[in-house]
């Protein structure tokens, strides 16, 4: 038994990002994606978003999460990208047919890709881009006195370092309290009034130019968080199993899931066929230095793990030479849009925009 899908194109767009939300406030999901959105349910309406700036086959657009940062009802877009430096966002204008007007949050320097992630539990999520040659930060909305956003956002500084190119969140410490993962350690949740204290690097390990996200899991049902991580611009996907070396430190142990592809840059844990346990689902972002990447010539695909306290049973979603399959960008969406019950993925990149729709099971 495998998890079917059906895939169909969107359209032959190049940019990297995508996510799905219901954008014009009808109560059906919409895809975004660059400069477009398009109309749910069947996704053939192609609305105008706003222009984005093309450098060298890229977009610089590497994030489209949708968050109401003014307030007014209607879900915006966080974005960003690495040659603008630039961390904004896209004002949806309702049923207004103009362009998303667009504001910048911060001069940030050269974003890889944004995650969001709600850490002190306020309810919104925080704002982080992953930008490897500059500090670690994360923006909080601010708010009004009813909660609702006002278009403004705070700057927390975590770490003064270069962040390094990876990025993620889990509980590593195991106090309960969601810690920041970078490719070269992990900065410690302080406590209560987080936003005003250190938090502390921890040098533990070195995970390369590591995935955005790098995920946090008890990969191996033992109590402790592990890390899986695949190599963005390298070969590799790997768990790294934490454990304690014979004087009770933490140590870090690394195992293989899958040395054969290349350019895992995005990772998510998802229940893909409903039965209670997560799969790990990622794939090869095509082109993901122009072909600067070792591999780069290599087939391209979209995969699921089926995991087992430690080992990983591989899954093809799709594979095959450029033009015939595709890959996952640099921000894919895991979301049912299709109403069926199962999580669909919406898949971008330089190689266009896709939809694969999770039929369920089948023998």
């Amino acid at each position: 038994m495998a998890i079917q899908f059906r895939k169909r194109l969107i359209d032959q767009v190049s940019y990297e990002a995508c996510s799905v939300f219901d954008v014009n406030n009808d109560g059906i999901l919409d895809l975004m994606c660059g400069e477009y959105w398009y109309e749910g349910p069947d996704f053939t309406r192609r609305h105008r978003v706003a222009d984005v700036t093309p450098v060298n086959e890229y977009f610089d657009d590497f994030s489209n999460f949708p968050l109401d940062v003014d307030g007014d009802g209607w879900l915006d877009v966080i974005t960003g990208g690495w040659w603008g430096e630039t961390l904004r966002w896209r004002q949806n204008p309702g049923l207004s047919n103009r362009d998303w007007r667009v504001f910048d949050i911060d001069h940030c320097g050269n974003i890889e890709t944004i995650r969001f992630y709600d850490i002190d539990g306020c309810g919104i999520p925080e704002v982080f881009p992953n930008t490897p040659n500059g500090p670690t930060c994360c923006y909080k909305l601010v708010t009004d006195a009813s909660g609702r956003g006002t278009g403004a956002f705070q700057k927390i500084l975590l770490n003064a370092e270069p962040s390094g190119h990876g990025l993620g969140f889990g509980d590593i410490s195991g106090n309960g309290r969601t810690d920041v993962i970078l490719n070269h350690g992990w900065l410690e949740h302080p406590g209560q009034n987080a936003w005003s204290k250190p938090w502390v690097l921890h040098p533990e390990f070195s995970l390369g130019q590591a995935s955005v996200p790098i995920l946090a899991y008890d990969v191996n049902h033992d109590g402790r968080t592990d890390l899986i991580v695949g190599q963005a611009h390298d070969y590799g996907l790997s768990w790294i199993e934490q454990g304690n070396d014979a004087d009770g430190q933490r140590n870090w142990i690394w195992h293989s899931i899958d040395p054969s592809g290349s350019q895992f840059h995005d990772l998510q844990l998802v229940d893909l066929d409903n039965d209670g346990q997560l799969e790990l689902v990622t794939g090869k972002r095509y082109r993901a230095h122009n072909d600067g990447d070792p591999g780069a010539d290599d087939p391209i695909g979209i995969y699921y793990y089926k995991m087992f306290g430690g080992t990983f049973e591989k899954h093809v979603i799709d594979y095959g030479s450029a033009g015939e399959a595709s890959g996952t960008g640099i921000y894919f969406w895991v979301q049912d849009v299709t109403g069926n019950g199962y999580p669909d993925l919406v898949a971008p990149g330089k190689d266009g925009l896709y939809l694969f729709e999770n039929l369920g099971m089948r023998a």
